[in-house]
């Protein structure tokens, strides 16, 4: 499901009559933008091109500097990767979009079903109608009453929308799709399951994603997400206290943090307490979950982002909640083109998932 900019129904941004065409993976986070261009040979995937811009930490509270920020990142990933596709894929995060399943009667055509949607968003959506973009998908009859069909509605202010759209524009990208990050989440997971020792038909599967100031927790059942929740806790944390207890900038810690040498006592004074914050955050969460699915329990976790890659988080993780941990690398079976350095897409690997289920949407990938 997705927004698909340059169709017009009577629904703001709907996504009707698609058709595949390749689209850079384009994911915006707080801290950088990062591309990424995938083709399809047979049934194995090729990273073309793929870039990882940063963004300054201090963005402007003025939204037109910020976009224009961004779009000169997003030009300065696209001339650096080499790429030469003129459409993207953008996404926009899980609590900035409101999504509803609602049941409508059978046999109704395109504009009677649209005509339904109207006055259900109307009930559904606290924003003004005019504010907002919003689009539906049909997902299969209902189980209850096999009259009507489950239609899961999706909708988001329109700022949110233009202001990705405007960011593309200013670095001389079209918005192709604008799709909803839990959707590309489910995307980029048929690449993980074969990293899985188990099948996950009838399994609960959680994508853990710990990003710069948030961790947003995806649990799957059957491949599809069934319950999201998000926790304000991320990896700036780490970098905030290398900063306090060194007495270093903001940018210091950041590159320390990374390339290392830091003092003797870092790890034991300042990594491992981080590290031990992370996982209860993390299991507070999957308690709450098992708490209130009791019927449902949790086959395995599969961890993403920039704290993925800490030496010995994921031990760490399944020794607390008792369940196999994975680091997510949805690159591990994909050709690399001439143009991409190896060690450095494996670094970022585990922070590409959201531009990697975007790039899928080049083949159709849930549509």
């Amino acid at each position: 499901m997705s927004w698909e900019i340059e169709l017009n129904f009577n629904l703001k941004i709907p996504f009707f009559g698609r058709k595949h065409t390749a689209v850079l993976g384009i994911d915006i986070t707080t801290t950088a933008v990062k591309l990424l261009e995938l083709s399809k040979h047979g049934n194995t995937y090729k990273v073309e091109n793929y870039m990882v811009s940063p963004l300054p930490r201090d963005i402007n509270d003025n939204q037109i500097q910020q976009v224009e920020i961004i779009g000169a990142a997003i030009k300065k990933a696209v001339e650096r990767s080499g790429t030469k596709l003129k459409k993207a894929a953008v996404a926009v995060g899980g609590s900035s979009v409101i999504t509803k399943m609602i049941t409508l009667p059978i046999g109704l055509n395109d504009y009677e079903m649209v005509e339904q949607i109207m006055i259900e968003a109307l009930e559904y959506i606290p924003y003004d109608i005019d504010e907002v973009n919003f689009d539906f998908e049909v997902m299969g009859k209902n189980d209850i009453d096999s009259s009507r069909v489950n239609v899961l509605l999706a909708a988001s202010q329109r700022e949110n929308v233009d202001y990705r759209v405007t960011a593309l524009e200013l670095a001389g990208l079209k918005a192709k799709i604008v799709d909803i990050e839990t959707f590309t989440i489910e995307n980029a997971f048929t690449l993980l399951v074969s990293q899985l020792p188990y099948s996950v038909e009838n399994k609960t599967v959680v994508v853990i994603e710990i990003g710069a100031n948030l961790t947003t927790l995806h649990f799957l059942y059957n491949s599809r997400v069934i319950y999201t929740r998000e926790q304000n806790f991320g990896r700036k944390q780490l970098t905030e206290e290398i900063q306090r207890t060194y007495n270093l900038s903001y940018d210091e810690a950041g590159i320390a943090k990374k390339i290392g040498g830091l003092p003797d006592n870092y790890e034991i004074d300042v990594l491992e307490p981080f590290k031990r914050h992370m996982v209860q955050q993390i299991q507070r969460c999957i308690q709450f979950f098992i708490a209130s699915n009791v019927s449902r329990p949790i086959d395995g976790v599969i961890i993403a982002g920039g704290c993925a890659s800490i030496a010995g988080v994921d031990q760490l993780i399944s020794q607390a909640i008792n369940i196999p941990v994975h680091i997510a690398n949805p690159f591990i079976n994909m050709e690399l083109s001439s143009r991409v350095d190896p060690k450095n897409l494996s670094k970022d690997a585990s922070s590409m998932l959201i531009a990697c289920g975007l790039a899928l949407r080049s083949f159709g990938v849930n549509d």
